[in-house]
This record gives C-alpha cells, sequence and structure tokens, in this order.
C-alpha cells in the first residue's frame, strides 16, 4: 500500500509534467550529491528543474499524462529536467552536465512523443522557438518585401523623370 508521502510525490510529479511539455531524461550514476546540486543551480538559471526521480513513481505519475513515452526512458537511476521550451531546454541540460563526464543522457520527451539521446543533441543545436518563428516570419516577408519594391519601382522611376524635367526646364 503506497504511503502518503509517496502518493504527495506523484501528485508533485503529476503537477511538473503538466506544466513542462519538455523533459529530457538522465542517468545520474557516479554523482555526488554537490554535483548534482550544481547541475540544478546552473540549470535553474534557465528556468529549468532538475529532479531526481524513482522510476516506478514517475511511471505512474506519466500514465495518465504522457502514456508510455517516458516509460523507455527510465532505466537505470534517473534524473529529469523539466522545461518549456524545446531546443533551449536540451541545450541548458547538455551545458550543464557536460563538465560531468558519468551522466548519459538517455532521451527525452517532447509532448507525448518520445525521442532519444542523439534526438536531444539535434534538438540543443536548433536555435529557440522564438529565433524560428522570427526566421518564419522574415522568409515570408522578404518576397513581399522585394513584389512591393517591383512594383513601386516603375512609379518612383516616372517620378523621378518628371522631376527631372520639370529642374531642366527651369533651368532653360
Amino acid at each position: 500500500m503506497p504511503t502518503e508521502a509517496k502518493r504527495r510525490t506523484v501528485d508533485e510529479l503529476r503537477e511538473q509534467l503538466g506544466q513542462s511539455p519538455t523533459l529530457i531524461v538522465s542517468e545520474y550514476r557516479g554523482l555526488t550529491v554537490k554535483e548534482i546540486a550544481e547541475i540544478r543551480r546552473s540549470l535553474r538559471k534557465q528556468d529549468v528543474t532538475y529532479r531526481v526521480v524513482k522510476n516506478r513513481l514517475m511511471k505512474i505519475a506519466a500514465s495518465d499524462t504522457r502514456g508510455s513515452a517516458l516509460d523507455a526512458l527510465l532505466v537505470g537511476p534517473s534524473a529529469i529536467a523539466f522545461g518549456s521550451d524545446e531546443s533551449r531546454t536540451a541545450k541548458a541540460v547538455l551545458d550543464a552536465v557536460r563538465p560531468f563526464k558519468q551522466v548519459r543522457i538517455t532521451g527525452g520527451v517532447l509532448g507525448d512523443r518520445a525521442i532519444d539521446a542523439d534526438g536531444v543533441t539535434r534538438l540543443a543545436a536548433l536555435p529557440s522557438r522564438d529565433v524560428l518563428l522570427a526566421q518564419i516570419a522574415g522568409a515570408i516577408a522578404s518576397p513581399l518585401a522585394t513584389t512591393a519594391g517591383l512594383f513601386d519601382a516603375p512609379l518612383r522611376d516616372v517620378a523621378g523623370l518628371v522631376a527631372a524635367l520639370a529642374h531642366k526646364r527651369a533651368a532653360a
């Protein structure tokens, strides 16, 4: 029978899962408590929460929110980084665990879809969502601005010719 502390932990994990669309799972075997605290501190600056979890309790919490996407990643001693932006979370986690060679990224969950460790690395290489949206907007606006300039060019040329003709007649 589950204890009250385990029920509270499962409820807290459910709440974090509901608030965080991005999860990065890592195996922290070989780290000291001080090193884990250092990783947490560096991730907290990036608005990412890093939490050591019991696999069984996390599977229970994720069963109704993430489905089975998280189950395959929870093998061995697991720590999960909870974040809101996919690429920024992945980059922050990779940067934070880089000095600790014994930490192994197991994978991640984006929404209800699991990705492997290579997917997390590729995700970290992407620009943030805001930058990608700005690039898309620029890609859409650029041809429109060019087209507007092309339509405006003949009118601008005619106005220039009229001004030159008026200047020439005024000089004569």
